[in-house]
């Protein structure tokens, strides 16, 4: 699927309504209409009307009872409000942005826009492709690491999250995923990318390197398993999850592929994408490099057992393995492409 930026939309009977260009705060926004007399039962309405089978919950008229909420609440500070990556309070935040931004009422057209704030962080594509252009014989992913051990930040939290995926559990195994994966998302949501970036997208010219860069993640713990489980069941549990649902919805927004004839990002935020594909990093759906020979990355998943879903799998595994804007952002910077976004 590919998802736009709209800045209109249609409720049925209800005129067409502009979008503000976002920027507010969910939680703020929130809090304020909590707070006020005529917002707070607007919203709980709302959150009635997509929290499953609205019509029951809400009775005769749910539909227009829901469609009067939204529209009230469209000139509210809720109006285009985002969430900040890693923030506080994220999945809470999250959880007002999809109440204005999700629907399971039949015929109920509400706009799905992107979750997050963008993000003032364009210099490391740039810096990626200078260091990847040298000719050297070095491992750059080993200098990678040394320049991560040096960062007070980065060592702390890459220490963290490789203790928390190499240590044993008595319950889960080989290793506690749950507390491996929320360890490596704190890693990427909160060390610099010029860290986080060079140690995942360090340029190798052997599989010695590479295999140290797909190791990048702790793979054995979170991302591989016995056996692969289906793509749309990992999905469905990621949309179930508020944030893992935002990170696939701004990955899918940021990375979506240009034109055939022109290649590339459609965005052309070659920034953006990389953190977009970070943020996918601890969820369900986390990526990584398949192998130590090539730059493919995906999913450890399959469309075994897709039935007649098996087209919709192949479209979200595409969306990683055949993804020219993707490729580019992974593999670009080894060719000096787009360096000026």
């Amino acid at each position: 699927p590919v998802f736009l930026r709209l800045d209109v939309f249609s409720l049925s009977g209800v005129p067409r309504l502009a979008l503000s260009a976002g920027g507010s705060d969910c939680l703020r926004a929130g809090d304020a209409c909590s707070g006020d007399d005529s917002c707070s039962p607007r919203l709980r309405t709302l959150r009635q009307c997509v929290a499953g089978d609205g019509s029951v919950k809400l009775g005769p008229g749910a539909r227009n009872q829901c469609e009067n909420a939204m529209t009230a609440l469209l000139s509210t500070p809720l109006r285009g409000c985002q969430c900040k990556r890693g923030m506080k309070r994220e999945k809470n935040c999250l959880s007002i942005y999809w109440s204005l931004h999700q629907s399971v009422l039949h015929g109920l057209s509400l706009v799905e826009s992107f979750p997050y704030e963008a993000e003032e962080r364009g210099s490391d594509y740039v810096r990626l492709a200078s260091i990847a252009s040298e000719v050297t014989a070095v491992n750059r992913c080993l200098d990678a690491t040394k320049a991560c051990n040096i960062d007070e930040t980065c060592q702390k939290l890459r220490t963290e999250y490789v203790s928390a995926c190499i240590q044993p559990s008595a319950r889960s195994g080989p290793c506690n995923r749950p507390k491996c994966s929320k360890a490596l998302r704190k890693f990427f949501d909160r060390v610099p990318p010029d860290y986080t970036h060079e140690l995942l997208f360090c340029p190798c010219t052997d599989t010695a390197c590479a295999e140290r860069r797909r190791q990048t993640v702790v793979p054995a713990c979170s991302y591989e398993d016995k056996d692969k489980p289906n793509c749309l069941a990992q999905l469905r549990v990621c949309k179930a999850d508020y944030v893992c649902r935002s990170r696939w919805t701004q990955f899918q927004y940021d990375c979506q592929p240009g034109e055939p004839s022109a290649g590339g990002c459609q965005q052309e935020n070659y920034g953006a994408c990389l953190l977009a594909y970070t943020g996918l990093i601890g969820s369900t759906i986390t990526p990584n490099y398949l192998d130590n020979s090539t730059l493919d990355v995906g999913p450890w998943c399959s469309c075994a057992a897709s039935g007649n879903q098996r087209e919709q799998c192949g479209d979200f595994l595409a969306f990683f393995h055949d993804n020219v804007c993707l490729n580019d952002v992974t593999s670009a910077p080894l060719r000096k492409k787009n360096m000026s976004k």
